[in-house]
């Protein structure tokens, strides 16, 4: 008998994070890396959030919390729904978790059973896969293109389905590919969903407020699919709260109370210091943290110049996120330095030993042709990245 379980075993290692833990090898062995891999804003957290989180300690909070949130937080996340994304939920159809992660975890859990298929757009967040294996369903992976924007049409999702998928999971804005859809695109998958009542839909909208195009749309605002599908959210990016651990999902009444019941057995619920200052985060206008999406817009241009200027690098213009997601296959069976590229990850790992620069390999994503590019760092340190990178590629 093996001492560990076979779910354990068979999991991937989040290559971000195993990056990260890498550059911060090579960091304490005095090498001047920089990092371009982690998905974490280089801001802090606001002065305004960080405030309330003081006031809450002053107040003495620090008792457990209900399993699904402060009442006053499942208030402000559904004024923020109401607001920002035209949805109506209600305090039981609200459950806040230790990260947005968590949402993710608890929706498989309590909807997957053994060999239902649960489509993925490729490139997908990292751990879309093995959370939906660790819930014995089964990934369906649907590859997209950079011509089109790394985005799935309508033919894609429709050619995807069959008697077993019980669910559609996608980001927009995309991690990885910065892609967003718009109301049009996601008109057109909702026709294909309405053809098919039993599916589901995760919609991960984490990086909603890193949006460039001055629009963002919820496919549950769109006719027929709100009670069909699951809205995630969080404040890690957005607000550069990363570290607090405060994501939160509007779901049927059903799915979410059975979100609760699971985390009531799992973690219970998440810290109250966060909540209280995340009440305060979703009550405030966006408009208070849009000095860091106009930094992030201008630095997604600049590492587009500099990365056009790179032959054998392919991009597009992603539209929201912090990620540049290029096409490196040309790459591919040539020697640089004495080294054999033969996939993106090779060429990941070739451009941390020899550029001294961390990036994550696009097969970690569901795309094997691609890198993952965070530009959610300063300008200083992207110009001399993508300089380093250059002169290793030359």
């Amino acid at each position: 008998m093996s001492l560990l379980s076979d779910r354990i075993v068979n999991m991937s290692t989040s290559a971000t994070l195993a990056m990260a833990a890498k550059t911060r090898e090579l960091k304490a062995e005095g090498k001047d890396i920089i990092g371009l891999s982690l998905g974490e804003p280089d801001f802090n957290t606001p002065d305004y959030i960080k405030d309330a989180a003081i006031q809450a300690i002053n107040e003495n909070y620090n008792s457990y919390t209900p399993v699904d949130g402060y009442v006053e937080l499942k208030q402000a996340i559904i004024t923020k729904f109401k607001r920002d994304n035209n949805l109506n939920y209600t305090l039981p159809q609200i459950v806040v978790s230790t990260g947005a992660k968590q949402c993710l975890s608890n929706v498989a859990m309590v909807l997957l059973n053994k060999g239902d298929e649960v489509i993925l757009p490729c490139p997908y967040w990292v751990s879309y896969s093995d959370i939906v294996k660790v819930a014995e369903g089964t990934p369906v992976e649907v590859q997209t293109s950079i011509e089109n924007d790394f985005k799935m049409t309508a033919e894609q999702l429709e050619a995807a389905i069959t008697p077993n998928t019980k669910m559609l999971w996608f980001s927009s804005p995309c991690n990885p590919s910065g892609s967003v859809y718009s109301r049009e695109e996601l008109e057109a998958l909702a026709e294909v969903l309405r053809k098919h009542p039993h599916i589901y839909v995760v919609s991960d909208e984490i990086y909603e407020h890193i949006n460039f195009i001055g629009g963002h749309t919820s496919i549950a605002e769109i006719d027929g699919m709100f009670d069909r599908t699951i809205t995630i959210n969080g404040v890690s990016k957005a607000f550069a709260m990363t570290g607090w651990r405060i994501g939160y999902l509007g779901a049927p009444e059903a799915i979410a109370r059975a979100c609760n019941k699971m985390q009531g057995q799992v973690t219970s619920g998440a810290n109250c210091i966060a909540q209280r200052a995340v009440i305060t985060a979703l009550n405030e206008s966006p408009s208070r943290v849009q000095f860091m999406i106009d930094e992030f817009k201008v630095r997604r241009d600049l590492v587009l110049n500099l990365l056009n200027d790179i032959p054998g690098f392919q991009t597009n213009t992603p539209e929201g996120a912090f990620y540049v997601f290029p096409n490196i296959s040309t790459f591919f069976g040539k020697t640089l330095r004495g080294k054999k590229i033969n996939n993106a990850t090779d060429f990941s790992l070739y451009l941390l030993e020899e550029a001294l620069v961390a990036t994550v390999t696009g097969d970690a994503f569901g795309n094997p042709n691609c890198i993952r590019i965070s530009y959610a760092a300063s300008q200083e340190q992207i110009i001399e990245a993508i300089k380093r990178i250059k002169e290793a590629v030359s």
